[in-house]
């Protein structure tokens, strides 16, 4: 009698755990940024072409990762829709892509546990959203308006 009470506790708790990891799946995250990023975080950042001219979204993926091409296609999307809706004035924002296996380092540095896994970044590097799993392009975009500009900052019209 005593083993199946444990059993049910240890797959309550195994639930709970999953219907909290599930909730969190694809939500932008805000992050409370660094009082001073350190020397080996920017070089790590730079040399991924995370060069600081406006806002970036890097994302790591891998070639065995699936849900990885999803979020391709929605960065893809949503800065091609960001773009067509910012005016020139704005800064308009980058995707860099990074394959984990081949830089482990700035994963490390990132703190990156699982794929997919993506970072919006500031034009200072600063690290401002963290996303795990498949963001909504919604998401994704309310995320980066803030960042792009003085026209970023005005939704359109309607009608």
């Amino acid at each position: 009698m005593t083993a199946l009470i444990v059993l049910a506790a240890v797959l309550v708790a195994a639930a709970a755990v999953g219907l909290f990891l599930r909730s969190r799946a694809g939500k932008v995250r805000a992050t409370e940024p660094e009082a001073q990023t350190t020397d080996v975080r920017l070089r790590l950042l730079t040399e991924a072409g995370v060069a600081g001219a406006g806002p970036t979204v890097l994302h790591f993926s891998a070639d065995w990762c699936g849900p990885c091409a999803a979020v391709r296609r929605v960065v893809g999307q949503t800065l091609e829709n960001l773009d067509a809706r910012l005016g020139v004035d704005a800064v308009h924002a980058v995707e860099v892509e990074v394959d984990i296996d081949e830089n482990p380092a700035l994963a490390r540095e990132l703190g990156v546990l699982s794929l997919p896994t993506t970072f919006i970044f500031d034009a200072a590097q600063q690290q401002r959203y963290r996303v795990s799993g498949v963001p909504s392009a919604a998401d994704l975009e309310a995320a980066l308006v803030p960042l792009c500009g003085p026209e970023g900052s005005n939704p359109p019209k309607n009608g």
